[in-house]
């Protein structure tokens, strides 16, 4: 089903752009039904995933209602959009339940479809009809113009005009005076004739004999006469007017029946139905399970088993703003032992195990759908996890096997990861959200290796899922699969398949937004068969874990506690006690540490020499930045990285660089340096100004605070006794003026010749005289 269901959106996708280019000229189709295509693919396919964890979450629940332990099903969606839709559109009784998936498709398709304008009927005109209209739309020269054109032809002498201007005026205001108007010339073989005698096209005003016409006129001519030329082009331009407007029309109902065909493939997918009313309905029924969302109404099964009926939540004894209400009451007095709940409907309701209520029997909390908001899952998980419980809850969160739905995980694990201490201050609390978060600078970092790979412009860095590399083949025939795949979601644009000797390959372009994005990938992935789908997703985590375990090798890797690293860090003078506890004793004290984090030219040189024997990259050694900045180039050493593709940078001032560079970013920035003389001396100077001033200058506003590429700095930690104080650092932190100096931050330091190991809070230069102020004051308090 899932298979299907992706092809479908595939061709559904090419149809469009079929659509949309037939119309380029005419209607071109705005980004607006992109937007809505890919939101309704994402939305369609993660009710695909809902639906294929229905069987587990009734297998689970009756396991649960089998050892003697009651349910809560968290969900977020509920379909009643979609629900509403389909009974106004089919009644309130129907066959089986609705299914979101289609509904939500044949509103896409019914709504967005590029159509063209349907054609007007053309009006049933004879061709002197036409004729006629055509003649008073832009009328001959009035019979006064015509004299007066005439008249010119003779006309000799200025007198001359003046006289047959008066005429002129006299003809005009008395028609019936006898005048030239009873001769006039023949427009064929321009001789003189009287009027009566020659015969004026209706059309075109024209003036001929009848003799002159081809074939001559022979019969008396009564009412209007039009010449043959206009006859011709009259019928001609009638003939090409229904041409045009059968082709219109054609073109619509082609169109037209294109779009028909399309619901008809829709309707007769096999498609799931709501998961809410699926879980309801295998689980007894609302007299077994209680709602607390947020929608009005629902489908029921029928009394025979025969279809499904629509009808309100509430009756006549419940009013709708108190059914959720009711319904809990129910669950928590054990009248129903299943309930399933939706941020909308379960705001300010209690599930828990509570002493105090009958239903004390032990929650099974099933996570079928994670809201896009970690406040909100860990909201709804409290929903059943609050105090004076018998028990604690057992949470169950589901997923598929789908590469794709990792995406939704993704969101609520990059949330609790920013929660700092609470999911990484203690390392021994369990496995790090990391292996979930994908949308990170690591992840960034694979999702550009991929596409590179795919694309051939570099190597992949593993053997892709499902290949070996004793059979090159296979990975060729995978990247050829992949090639298609990222064509067939939109992220491979401008897609052309060779020919000839080409024949079989795909060439592309992935615009450069594109190459970041992890969120799009993910959501993507979704519109894919299973079997690439996940191979895919496999490739990007192995990528990914390759990444990060390189970083926590080289101690990249931000694990909670950050490490301070220098090439020497020493203690200055005795430590400082700055607050004692007045209960404990304890004593929280400053410490004051000399880093120098950069790079002597003997070491930078001896790197270079080292790596040059182990590899030989042609772009490893020194270079130059292209910019002056303040007046002066800076000198970096690089060369190849373990990661494919990068390269590690390591600079006079702050020694190894936690940033890699692409070799493209390498060579916009820098140019290679030939002369090891002009390196030696760059860096060395370099090294020595970093000593005193940091890169901004010795005018920089910041002063001696400024840690900006200086090479020696000076490190304050307060460590020892830290929670009872805590707010008041916090507090003075938070009146510092930079943003990066207000962040409090657990570091730990370990000094070069004694090894001796600190762990404490970092303060910034220019924050520890406020800090230190802040806690005399809180001693003069206690000692009072």
């Amino acid at each position: 089903m899932y298979g299907k269901a992706a092809e479908f959106w595939a061709e559904l996708r090419v149809e469009l752009i079929s659509a949309s280019t037939f119309l380029a000229d005419e209607k071109p189709t705005s980004s607006q039904v992109w937007r809505l295509y890919w939101a309704s693919h994402q939305r369609f396919f993660r009710h695909i995933c809902m639906s294929a964890k229905v069987p587990a979450v009734v297998r689970l629940s009756k396991q649960a209602l089998g050892d003697n332990k009651c349910v809560v099903v968290g969900l977020q969606s509920t379909g009643e959009a979609r629900t509403e839709e389909a009974v106004t559109k089919y009644g309130v009784e129907l066959d089986d339940f609705i299914s979101g998936p289609r509904e939500l498709l044949l509103k896409f398709v019914e709504e967005n479809y590029p159509l063209p304008d349907k054609p007007e009927p053309l009006p049933e005109e004879s061709v002197k009809e036409l004729q006629r209209k055509r003649h008073s739309a832009t009328p001959d020269v009035s019979f006064a113009g015509r004299v007066r054109k005439v008249a010119k032809r003779g006309a000799e002498s200025e007198e001359e005009s003046e006289e047959e201007t008066e005429w002129q005026s006299e003809t005009d205001t008395e028609p019936e005076t006898e005048s030239d108007d009873e001769f006039q010339i023949c427009n064929t073989c321009n001789l003189e004739a009287e009027r009566k005698k020659l015969l004026q096209c209706s059309c075109c005003s024209q003036l001929v004999h009848p003799a002159c016409v081809v074939p001559p006129v022979v019969e008396v001519i009564i009412g209007d006469w039009s010449c043959y030329s206009c006859n011709e082009k009259t019928e001609e331009y009638l003939r090409a007017r229904k041409t045009y407007y059968e082709e219109l029309l054609k073109r619509y109902e082609s169109a037209l029946e294109r779009k028909l065909k399309i619901l008809e493939i829709i309707r007769a997918l096999d498609l799931p139905n709501n998961p809410l009313d699926d879980i309801i309905d295998q689980l007894g029924g609302p007299d077994n399970v209680a709602e607390i969302t947020g929608r009005k109404g629902m489908l029921v099964r029928a009394p025979g088993g025969k279809g499904v009926t629509y009808q309100a939540r509430n009756t006549k004894e419940v009013t709708m703003e108190m059914v959720n209400m009711h319904e809990k009451q129910l669950f928590m007095d054990g009248k129903k032992l299943v309930a399933i709940i939706s941020e909308a409907g379960s705001a300010g309701v209690s599930l828990q195990a509570d002493r105090r209520a009958i239903n004390q029997k032990r929650r099974v909390h099933l996570t079928l759908e994670l809201p896009w908001s970690a406040d909100r899952a860990i909201q709804q998980f409290g929903r059943t996890h609050r105090s004076n419980q018998a028990s604690a809850p057992e949470y169950r969160l589901l997923f598929t096997n789908l590469g794709g739905e990792r995406r939704f995980a993704s969101i609520v694990a990059k949330r609790l990861e920013s929660l700092g201490a609470l999911t990484q201050g203690d390392r021994r609390a369990g496995p790090s959200l990391s292996a979930y978060n994908y949308d990170s600078a690591y992840g960034k970092k694979a999702l550009m290796m991929l596409y590179r790979g795919i694309m051939e412009q570099e190597p992949l860095p593993i053997v892709p899922p499902g290949c070996s590399p004793e059979k090159p083949e296979t990975v060729q025939e995978f990247i050829l699969k992949g090639k298609a795949a990222l064509v067939s979601v939109g992220i491979i644009r401008d897609s052309v398949y060779g020919n000839g000797k080409e024949s079989g390959k795909i060439s592309g372009r992935i615009v450069d937004s594109d190459m970041h994005d992890v969120g799009r990938f993910l959501n993507r992935l979704l519109g894919l068969p299973p079997d690439i789908q996940n191979r895919l997703f496999e490739l990007f985590t192995g990528i990914l874990d390759l990444i990060l375990q390189n970083a926590r090798v080289e101690g990249h890797l931000d694990s909670g506690i950050v490490d301070i690293k220098a090439n020497t860090i020493e203690l200055q003078g005795s430590p400082k006690t700055v607050h004692v506890d007045s209960m404990s004793g304890a004593s929280t004290v400053l410490f004051t540490f000399t880093l120098d984090r950069g790079m002597k030219w003997e070491s930078a040189s001896t790197l270079l020499e080292e790596k040059q024997k182990d590899e030989s990259g042609s772009n490893n050694g020194f270079y130059e930045s292209r910019r002056e900045w303040m007046g002066k180039r800076h000198f970096i050493l690089a060369f190849e990285s373990t990661v494919s593709g990068m390269y590690k940078i390591y600079r006079p001032t702050l020694g190894e660089s936690i940033r890699e560079m692409t070799l493209a970013e390498l060579k916009d920035k820098y140019r290679k340096l030939s002369s090891m003389e002009r390196a030696r001396d760059g860096w060395e100077g370099e090294y020595d100004v970093s000593s005193k001033q940091c890169m901004h200058g010795p005018k920089c506003k910041l002063g001696n605070f400024c840690t900006t590429g200086r090479r020696l700095q000076e490190v304050n930690v307060l460590g020892g006794l830290i929670l009872p104080v805590w707010g008041t650092i916090e507090k003075a932190l938070s009146k510092q003026v930079r943003q990066s100096h207000k962040r409090t931050r657990v570091v730990r330091i370990e000094t070069t010749s004694d090894s001796q190991r600190i762990v404490g809070l970092l303060i910034p230069n220019a924050a520890v005289e406020s800090v230190l102020q802040d806690l005399a004051w809180v001693q003069d308090i206690e000692d009072e």
